[in-house]
């Protein structure tokens, strides 16, 4: 018996297999499913937040009204904010839904992330640690199988 045998409670024996089988099972979940995952997650958040901001191809008034009363960013007009927003808010999900540019895209809606975080909703850390981990996870792995920068770099390669 080791000393790590005997610090166990009775039927540890037990405990420790399902330990292993379940880290097994937690192996098997493929990297290319979570990097999807959290491509598509992130996407439909901002995706969702930039449709709040625009009627048709304009941007709504409401929005820049948001950008000069309620997220007052420093150094920046709150129209031009606005207009920034909707665009980055729009373009980078496409983008990581198709997995083109992602790493690119997940740093830019990073980049937004701390932005909206240190100046417009300090008090919204636990959400936006959600997205941060997401991004970073994309920016660390890469977009996965299911992703144009796949295709496109396995192209290149040959």
């Amino acid at each position: 018996m080791t000393t790590n045998d005997a610090m166990l409670p009775a039927g540890g024996g037990r405990l420790m297999e399902i330990r292993r089988r379940a880290l097994l099972l937690a192996d098997r979940i493929p990297m290319d499913l979570v990097t999807l995952m959290a491509r598509l997650s992130v996407a439909a958040t901002f995706w969702r937040s930039g449709e709040t901001k625009v009627e048709g191809f304009h941007v709504t008034d409401t929005a820049v009204y948001l950008f000069e009363t309620e997220y007052r960013l420093p150094l920046i007009d709150p129209w031009l904010a606005a207009h920034m927003a909707v665009i980055a808010e729009h373009l980078f999900p496409v983008l990581l839904v198709i997995g083109l540019f992602s790493r690119l895209s997940a740093l830019a809606l990073l980049g937004m992330t701390l932005v909206i975080e240190i100046f417009v909703y300090p008090d919204a850390w636990p959400t936006h640690g959600l997205w941060a981990v997401a991004l970073i996870l994309i920016v660390r792995q890469g977009p996965g199988l299911f992703s144009l920068d796949r295709l496109l770099f396995r192209l290149r390669d040959q």
